[in-house]
């Protein structure tokens, strides 16, 4: 079967490219506010697991639409040959430059292209879209037309009433925040507007909806093992004699926590880079500070803690009570609100005192033993506090809902702040006793087993979904 070709055309100006790119999952698209950003065709086809499903081709706007209208009326005998001297007009002035950007749109529909014909919502319905809808009518083509409102006025009920005279099916559509439902639900409107597109389109619909099942599963790994990483890492040095006796204790924690934190940010980051590859985001722009220990968005932090901490009515219902982490305060240990990777390590020495909860906290600290030959080993981690874990899991998952859910035509900054209350409360107390003690055994320095991996990747998958429907239901 041949997957569909859907030209996307209109006014300039008026969102085609960032509809494209929302449909293309193509975050590469060049979107930009000045008229006339896109002057030639180009063609973006979505393709999972190296089958395309269909091809969208950003064409550029209309520019002289009545004067073209005026063409094909004066070369049209009757309605029957109006494709044909559509046909005639692209041939007739493809090399003239007169009508550049209208052959450029015409082209794709005249090799049998769909038509999605975008307007504005927010512009005042007016005669120059009526020649461009007529125009696009002449072609013979399915066609469908979105309302995509960039500005703060609200036209759409008249343009609903006057695109409804020219097209098969007419949608409100906002290429920056509409759903990934109402990306399905148009495939499945186009599968109606043409036969030979129904069997290719419905194939496209089922090939989304399972990469979008199959992602959520990848990510849960790739959260699962960023998460047993981080709760296990250790920081370890071997040092000569020379080394021991220039070294005190404090400087040597001091350098063991500094890399310890290097790490523990930079496997965090590599996290989030990790699932926008995944979703095919690969332009994203954080709002993020580049966050020492002592800022007051510290790991410490009190709003740090509201965010991402559970307290011991959690725990209790996941089957653990408080003494379930020792000696550690299960308020205490809590990341930065920002999505910044936070001071992971900030303040686990003695300078760091005024930011702890008092007694609540059970840190890493600095270990040594000797070796052979005169030599000395030094490890600091692994991370003490089942806390930690909750905290990581949080801003993970906190970071793959805003991934899974933004369009690809959003280029505004991501901003990552948590949410006014505790998420995990939503899922059921199996999977929060299965997170738990994955993260009893991680910060005990024993590494789990093939079984128990998949049973935590398993149990992040359902606090994924859990999260969703929350943050969905908050709406």
């Amino acid at each position: 079967m041949t997957a569909p070709v859907f030209a996307v055309v209109g006014h300039p100006n008026k969102g085609k490219s960032s509809i494209v790119a929302t449909l293309s999952q193509n975050d590469a698209i060049a979107i930009a506010l000045e008229p006339g950003t896109t002057r030639q065709r180009q063609e973006y086809p979505l393709t999972v697991d190296g089958k395309t499903l269909y091809t969208l081709v950003d064409t550029p706007g209309f520019q002289r639409p009545r004067r073209v209208l005026e063409w094909l009326e004066a070369h049209s005998v009757s309605a029957s040959d109006r494709a044909e001297t559509v046909r005639a007009f692209v041939v007739q002035h493809r090399d003239d430059g007169g009508f550049t950007d209208e052959c450029e749109l015409l082209t794709p529909l005249t090799e049998g292209a769909g038509i999605i014909y975008v307007v504005d919502g927010s512009v005042p319905y007016s005669a120059q879209h009526e020649a461009e809808m007529t125009i696009l009518r002449w072609t013979g083509r399915p066609s469908l037309a979105l309302i995509n409102s960039i500005g703060e006025d609200d036209y759409s009920d008249t343009w609903v009433r006057a695109l409804g005279q020219f097209f098969q099916v007419v949608r409100k559509f906002d290429a920056v925040s509409a759903p990934f439902e109402q990306h399905i639900s148009l495939l499945r409107a186009f599968g109606q507007l043409e036969p030979d597109w129904e069997q290719p389109l419905e194939q496209a619909t089922a090939f989304l909806l399972a990469q979008r099942r199959q992602r959520l599963a990848q990510a849960a790994a790739l959260i699962g093992r960023t998460l047993e990483d981080m709760m296990s890492f250790r920081e370890k040095r071997t040092l000569t004699t020379l080394q021991t006796s220039e070294l005190s204790d404090e400087e040597l924690a001091g350098q063991l926590r500094t890399s310890w934190y290097h790490h523990q940010r930079k496997r965090e980051q590599h996290l989030r880079i990790a699932i926008e590859r995944l979703y095919e985001h690969h332009r994203v722009e954080r709002q993020e500070a580049e966050l020492e220990w002592h800022s007051e968005h510290d790991l410490f932090s009190e709003d740090s803690r509201k965010a991402w901490g559970v307290n011991r009515r959690y725990l209790a219902t996941a089957g653990f009570g408080a003494g379930a982490v020792g000696g550690a305060g299960v308020d205490a240990l809590t990341l930065g609100h920002s999505f910044g990777a936070g001071a992971l390590v900030g303040g686990l020495i003695g300078a760091a005192g005024s930011y702890f909860y008092g007694d609540r906290l059970t840190l890493p600290v600095l270990n040594t033993g000797v070796l052979a030959n005169g030599l000395r080993t030094a490890t600091f981690g692994p991370v003490q506090d089942s806390q930690f874990g909750y905290v990581v899991l949080g801003r993970a998952i906190n970071h793959w809902w805003h991934i899974s859910h933004r369009n690809h035509a959003g280029r505004e900054l991501l901003d990552l702040a948590p949410a006014d209350n505790h998420w995990l409360e939503h899922l059921d107390r199996a999977n929060r006793q299965v997170i738990h003690r994955a993260f009893e055994r991680c910060r005990k320095q024993r590494a789990l087993d093939d079984k128990t991996r998949l049973a935590l990747t398993a149990a992040i998958e359902q606090a994924m979904s859990a999260y969703d429907n929350w943050r969905l239901n908050r709406t």
